[in-house]
């Protein structure tokens, strides 16, 4: 069976069906001290321990530098005061999503012995953190609708988690489940993934999911807010519509589906409604391929993460119509080793969040205009 209700998973514990209540008062959980995390990190995989200090010490010079292109004035400075306390960040950060609606920022971490998931303020608070069902979280992303919030993830994981799209609560409550879970399986079965990299949900409940992060699948897949195939489009390929990794997605207002194709080293759009090829973007990733995409909050520009070169482009996107080629009108060059894997817009504020991979930490950009 491939779509699962929440009894997916026998150790999943009914509690905390609702927001804990600290969230209320903005007090900082004691769920996790610094102290704890450290013990918890340093008996798995050995990390790159610092200290707050230590740790914007070394990304300063990400604060310090910005290239101008033509001529451009910097468009983001760092905060360099998110989170208040970088020690809650015990594993590798893969991935971040931006509750714009309640002011809360969610990070997917790996690691053994780690919570996979954190939750901040955008103020920069640790808030609480959950790791039940979560193995290897790659991609994360946040739905506000009328009614209700819910917190979607892709994982990667090889166990007994793993190959899955789960959707959970504010909480941490497993929800609901989409394929099936420790299983690979081939593009030939729609909800049937190998290492899903990333899920785009609009608030109609249609469902993007690009699948896979290296697996045997290179597709992009649209379902129903009740889980059906809308449309699938993709293989493993170099051709118009094919992709070598597809690595994120995200979808503007007018219709458009932007994917991130990594090893092809190019963005390709597709038509939300037939999953019809609209153009691609390959001029402005010669030095390396995306690794995330998403729109600034205003819609005028996509940013774009490019891990190997540790650097954020920022691209003007396209009006109705033709897509054009690509054009780069500004970048943030990030600290060496950084290695900025996925990322997330604040859709209120226009802050950017960074997931480092290699810095082991979110980064949070404020706009300056």
């Amino acid at each position: 069976m491939l779509v699962n209700n929440n009894n997916a998973y026998a150790e999943v514990a009914e509690t905390r069906d609702r927001l804990p209540p600290f969230l209320a008062t903005g007090r900082r959980s004691e769920a996790l001290s610094p102290s704890a995390g450290r013990r918890r990190a340093l008996s798995g995989p050995p990390l790159r321990w610092r200290s707050a200090a230590q740790r914007r010490h070394r990304f300063l010079k990400a604060f310090d530098y910005f290239p101008h292109w033509n001529g451009q004035q910097q468009m983001y400075k760092l905060d360099i005061g998110w989170p208040k306390l970088p020690e809650y960040f015990t594993g590798q950060t893969f991935c971040v999503a931006v509750d714009s609606l309640h002011g809360l920022v969610y990070v997917g971490q790996r690691g053994d012995n780690v919570p996979k998931v954190l939750v901040f303020s955008v103020e920069g608070y640790f808030l609480y953190s959950w790791n039940e069902t979560v193995e290897m979280p790659h991609g994360i992303f946040v739905l506000n609708t009328a009614t209700d919030s819910s917190v979607w993830i892709t994982d990667v994981g090889t166990g007994k988690y793993g190959h899955t799209v789960k959707q959970y609560s504010p909480s941490g409550k497993l929800l609901q489940v989409l394929g099936t879970p420790g299983y690979a399986g081939s593009s030939l079965i729609p909800l049937q993934f190998d290492q899903p990299a990333e899920i785009f949900v609009e608030e109609s409940g249609d469902l993007y999911v690009v699948d896979g992060d290296g697996g045997m699948n290179n597709r992009l897949l649209k379902l129903s807010n009740d889980y059906k195939e809308i449309w699938l489009t993709g293989t493993n390929g170099t051709g118009i519509g094919q992709f070598k990794i597809p690595h994120s997605v995200t979808v503007d207002p007018v219709g458009r589906v932007w994917v991130a194709d990594r090893d092809n080293k190019r963005i390709q759009v597709f038509d939300k409604v037939t999953g019809e090829w609209l153009g691609s973007w390959n001029n402005c990733f010669s030095e390396d391929g995306p690794y995330s995409v998403r729109f600034t909050a205003d819609y005028k520009y996509l940013i774009v993460a490019q891990l190997n070169i540790n650097r954020l482009a920022i691209l003007a996107a396209p009006p109705v119509g033709a897509i054009g080629d690509c054009v780069m009108v500004n970048t943030v060059q990030l600290a060496d080793e950084t290695k900025p894997h996925l990322v997330d817009v604040d859709m209120k504020s226009g802050a950017v969040y960074i997931a480092e991979i290699g810095a082991q930490q979110v980064q949070k950009y404020i706009p300056l205009s």
